[in-house]
């Protein structure tokens, strides 16, 4: 239940977020979510897309320096205290959260969430075991078109 995130690494100045993403668009790949992290002089731009594979070999082609990485798509209660029931289940397990951002839709009462963990078959069957739903890619997508 792992998801493919594509992780560009470009430089920190002007416009360089637009043409990796005009190339996607180009060869009807569809963004689905993204985060951009940033230092002095360069930038993460992390990508979940309709096409992994093809999205990562069309940025490659292209140029850029491209990571594939399995990230983990998390539904969480869209209340107070949600986010912060999900974390707790994390104590005391030596799971480490490296980085984690949000989908921009959410379904019924719940939000998605993307997490990079340090060891994510154990941080899926920790969630799991606690009775939080961990999303597969065709789940999420199907989310998206709805």
């Amino acid at each position: 239940m792992k998801i493919h995130q594509l992780s560009l690494f470009l430089e920190n100045k002007p416009s360089q977020l637009t043409e990796p993403c005009r190339l996607l668009a180009d060869a009807g790949i569809d963004i689905r979510t993204l985060t951009l992290a940033d230092t002095e002089r360069f930038g993460i731009l992390r990508l979940i897309v309709s096409d992994w594979e093809k999205g990562a070999h069309l940025l490659r082609e292209a140029g850029y320096v491209v990571n594939v990485t399995e990230v983990v798509a998390v539904e969480v209660p869209d209340r107070p205290g949600g986010l912060a029931e999900l974390l707790g289940s994390f104590e005391n397990t030596g799971i480490n959260i490296e980085y984690m951002y949000a989908f921009t839709f959410g379904h019924g009462d719940t939000a998605v969430l993307i997490f990079r963990f340090d060891n994510p078959d154990a941080a899926i069957e920790r969630l799991k075991s606690v009775g939080i739903s961990v999303l597969g890619s065709t789940e999420v997508y199907q989310r998206i078109e709805k």
